[in-house]
């Protein structure tokens, strides 16, 4: 933990402090917690349009020199992406008001693979919590959490990723996430900065009341989604990097999400 400690300090030099001191990241490995945007990412079942990109221009120009650009659209969730609180909740913080040290903090992973083996809506569960915490210590405030399900490994194939792939229907998703409890003890009495899941919502898919997002929300803690390769990661001792877009005003968008672990 003094590694994580000596980190934050350092991303949180002041600007009249960054010339002596700078973060040295070969002493880190950093993993890419983010599938790619293309044809193929995975929007929500009732979303109208997916992700699109336009060639603007590629080729060589009249001055010799080759040129590029495109034009890019996309609903705000879908791939790897950031739920804001307003989303799911009236009045709450827009993507572009979510605090950084929310979106930049150390993280935990909690991993549920043996169990959504079994079942594939499990759900995160309080006692999963305090077990983990046994295991590796109380969870900080600030923390970044993300559970770990395994499902990433199913992307980018809509049935299996998501349990259903019917058009414009929404009402047979399977797939596991956390539970309203783990949530509540999460975010109410461990305050944690954010969640986040390999999978495609922070509740899990036969959900029709969406609590954890509503608790999430009220309690202006964002939620990154779609997340992968959580099995390159550490219990403990990770910090994590999500930076979202920043559209004003939004509910969500794309993120990149990195994460550092310390070498040894």
């Amino acid at each position: 933990m003094k590694t994580i400690a000596g980190l934050c300090a350092v991303v949180a030099l002041s600007a009249s402090a960054v010339d002596a001191q700078t973060l040295d990241l070969r002493r880190y490995q950093i993993v890419d917690l983010t599938h790619a945007l293309n044809s193929k990412t995975l929007y929500w079942p009732t979303s109208p349009t997916g992700f699109k990109l336009d060639s603007l221009s590629y080729g060589p120009t009249p001055g010799g020199w080759f040129y590029s650009s495109f034009a890019f659209s996309a609903p705000e969730h879908g791939g790897t992406h950031l739920d804001a609180p307003i989303h799911f909740g009236e009045g709450h913080m827009t993507v572009d008001r979510v605090p950084l040290d929310r979106l930049m903090a150390p993280a935990v992973v909690i991993d549920v693979t043996a169990k959504t083996k079994a079942d594939q809506d499990y759900r995160l569960t309080s006692d999963d919590v305090h077990a983990f915490e046994r295991a590796h210590g109380k969870i900080a405030p600030g923390t970044i959490v993300m559970l770990r399900t395994g499902w990433s490994s199913r992307w980018p194939d809509k049935k299996t990723y998501l349990g259903d792939d019917t058009p414009n229907d929404a009402t047979k998703l399977h797939f596991p996430s956390y539970g309203v409890e783990a949530a509540r003890l999460l975010i109410q009495e461990r305050r944690v900065a954010a969640i986040g899941v390999d999978v495609a919502s922070i509740d899990y898919g036969p959900s029709t009341d969406f609590m954890v997002h509503r608790i999430a929300a009220a309690a202006d803690v964002p939620g990154i989604e779609n997340l992968t390769n959580l099995n390159q990661l550490p219990a403990t001792g990770v910090y994590v990097f999500a930076l979202p877009m920043k559209i004003e005003g939004g509910s969500g968008g794309p993120v990149r999400v990195v994460a550092l672990i310390p070498k040894h």
